[in-house]
């Protein structure tokens, strides 16, 4: 199992590229099941859940080819509609392959997704969006059993609001689900986050009539077919906002090249109320360096507000801040796992009640961790780099979900990082570390 061994207090210098948006990819990906035409999807990360991803269309009769960050698709046969639990299992986001399966086929058979342990994210607000539609839905050993009925779906006004706010897969299931579907479909309290918006528009290019994506409403003229797909995904905003918190919590003026500063707005203005400087352009992001940084407050909110997939990186660079600071989850509510052991790092963090209270010190010291999941992985990297000493990451299988070569990259910027496979940690960091 590998590992990352990181000799922290390096300062980093150039630039760092964003990949394309892996919450973006995934759903995007899943499209090709609603065409039986050629399809060619553009700026695709290499990672371990794109390449579940494509295991799990390749199940369902999708034909695919990988070249670079380029995925073409085609859909070669219908006979297998059951996505498997084997697959489903390593990643959450499996289960948006539902919606687009069942408005292709008639009937989708999908497991209940897995994915990070941080926390319950029941997937209610995806059926009850689909059986507004007319499916009928089962849920049976593991499964959910989803069917049209013999007239096909048909739109309807649909509430997608849950007791966590809105959901981005329920959002892009539904939407897939009702492009396909008789009349129009209208979704309440839809999901805004930027990633549902490049799906829309990616559907649109195929022929779905959408409007409104971004915004709470979204109205989906049904259509009868789509053509191929030709899309590039847009930029990762969650792995740009990670680099954005590396510059700055190692004290380094890199550029973040590649991004959409506009997706990342909320983050930006934390970084602001803590002191925090960054230079922006229209797809850049510059650090100006600060020695210290003032503590604040967040709370994790359904975009344009703070996304969740920051706060275990937000909550490494408060450690180090002056005062005290909090962070309220209020979509995840348990998802704290990074806390426990950047407390090993001498970080002072308490966790209770769905809030993170964290007490600035001085520094950070190196230590063995271990990786819980994948944004905890992300938090554990930008703490390590910042400490003095050396930090172990046990684990690191996690950020290979989110993250593409993310060693190599952080290495060409001046980071002390090496991935370790089970062994002597210690010779491979005098090799090349």
């Amino acid at each position: 199992m590998d590992t990352f061994l990181i000799k922290g207090g390096q300062r980093l210098s150039g630039s760092i590229a964003v990949s394309g948006s892996k919450n973006s990819a995934l759903p995007i990906l899943a499209v090709s099941l609603m065409t039986g035409e050629a399809c060619r999807f553009g700026n695709i990360p290499t990672l371990r859940d794109i390449q579940t991803q494509v295991k799990i269309l390749n199940t369902l009769g999708v034909e695919t080819q990988w070249t670079g960050r380029v995925i073409s698709t085609l859909m070669r046969d219908t006979y297998n509609s059951t996505a498997p639990y084997e697959l489903v299992k390593q990643m959450r986001a499996g289960v948006c392959v539902l919606g687009p399966l069942l408005a292709a086929r008639g009937e989708a058979t999908v497991s209940l997704p897995g994915g990070c342990v941080i926390g319950e994210r029941p997937i209610d607000l995806h059926l009850k969006g689909l059986e507004a539609l007319g499916a009928e839905i089962t849920l049976e050993h593991g499964y959910v059993h989803a069917k049209a009925p013999k007239g096909g779906l048909k739109g309807a006004e649909i509430y997608l609001g849950g007791k966590f706010g809105s959901s981005v897969l329920a959002t892009d299931n539904v939407m897939c689900a009702a492009a396909l579907a008789k009349g129009t479909t209208t979704i309440e309290c839809a999901a805004c986050e930027p990633e549902v918006v490049d799906l829309a528009d990616c559907l649109n290019s195929m022929g779905a009539k959408i409007t409104g994506a971004g915004s709470p409403r979204i109205t989906i003229q049904g259509v009868r077919k789509l053509k191929a797909a030709n899309w590039s995904v847009i930029p990762d905003r969650i792995e740009a906002a990670t680099f954005v918190l590396a510059g700055a919590i190692t004290r380094s003026p890199i550029t973040i090249t590649g991004c959409r500063p506009s997706h990342m707005l909320a983050m930006l203005d934390v970084l602001r109320q803590m002191g925090i400087h960054v230079e922006r352009k229209a797809t850049s992001l510059t650090i100006v360096p600060e020695q210290r940084w003032k503590a604040t407050e967040v709370v994790t909110l359904p975009h344009p507000a703070f996304p969740t997939d920051a706060q275990a990186q937000t909550m490494a660079l408060m450690s180090l801040a002056e005062g005290t600071s909090t962070i309220t989850e209020r979509i995840y509510p348990e998802r704290f796992m990074a806390a426990a052991e950047m407390k090993r790092m001498g970080a002072k963090i308490s966790v209770a009640n769905g809030q993170a209270i964290i007490q600035g010190v001085e520094k950070l010291s190196g230590a063995e961790v271990m990786a819980s999941d994948l944004r905890a992985s992300a938090a554990l990297v930008i703490a390590g780099m910042a400490a003095q000493g050396e930090t172990l990451i046990s684990r690191v299988y996690h950020i290979d979900r989110g993250y593409e070569r993310i060693e190599e990259r952080l290495r060409k910027i001046g980071a002390k990082i090496t991935r370790v496979s089970s062994g002597q940690p210690e010779q491979a960091l005098a090799a090349g570390g």
